[in-house]
């Protein structure tokens, strides 16, 4: 199947997201890998990650960016080598679950995260929410916001990347409607309370979020 979406999120950034209907054979035909990523391809287990993988190049190629423009820094964290004679700073975030992949672009560092709603998401939410946001929602509902909270924190921590961070001892989100599509969210570690800007929406029985970092750092936090 083709690019299933584009949405523009700002002025310099846009989300893709590709339905991962065909096998295999037929994704693997149509991208080029560098060996680290044909290594890192043979040593998936699962055929549904390696088809993730495999379609997050083919989100790739729509750019005009090959496997070989994508490269990992040393804690795992993706990166895109800029087009042409361009000096802007790119920014890529990637996320797969199941059916679908995802990347994002921008020029802002931005954190994206995939979900699948699931019952299993309301259950562990006291693990790393405040449940009192859930308060008052039908069944469906809790499992809508529940998916988002999550989708708000990892990517947070795509962002920062740091070791340590807790997703309830240091990501607080503040309390939102599903309806507005928009939140906002708060990293306190290191002495350091950073603030983010989120926008999320549905895509069939997934949830996309998007984390933006604003620039307005403070030092206040103890």
């Amino acid at each position: 199947m083709p690019l299933h979406k584009v949405q523009i999120l700002s002025k310099t950034t846009k989300l893709y997201l590709w339905k991962i209907t065909e096998d295999f054979d037929t994704l693997f035909n149509q991208v080029r890998l560098k060996p680290s990523a044909l290594e890192r391809l043979k040593s998936m287990k699962s055929q549904s990650h390696q088809k993730g993988f495999l379609a997050v190049r083919m989100l790739l190629q729509h750019n005009d960016y090959t496997d070989f423009d994508l490269f990992y820094d040393e804690f795992g964290k993706p990166h895109i080598k800029p087009q042409g004679c361009s000096i802007k700073d790119v920014q890529i975030s990637i996320s797969h679950s199941n059916d679908f992949s995802a990347i994002v672009i921008s020029e802002q560092k931005v954190g994206l995260d995939l979900e699948q709603l699931k019952d299993k998401t309301l259950k562990i939410a006291p693990r790393f929410m405040d449940v009192l946001h859930l308060e008052g929602l039908p069944e469906n509902e809790k499992i809508k916001k529940a998916t988002v909270v999550w989708g708000i924190k990892e990517s947070i921590f795509k962002i920062k990347n740091e070791k340590g961070i807790s997703f309830p001892n240091h990501i607080f989100e503040d309390d939102f409607s599903f309806e507005d599509k928009v939140a906002t969210a708060t990293l306190k570690f290191n002495n350091k309370e950073e603030n983010f800007n989120i926008q999320f929406d549905s895509v069939e029985d997934y949830i996309f979020v998007c984390a933006f970092e604003e620039n307005n750092h403070s030092n206040k936090f103890r």
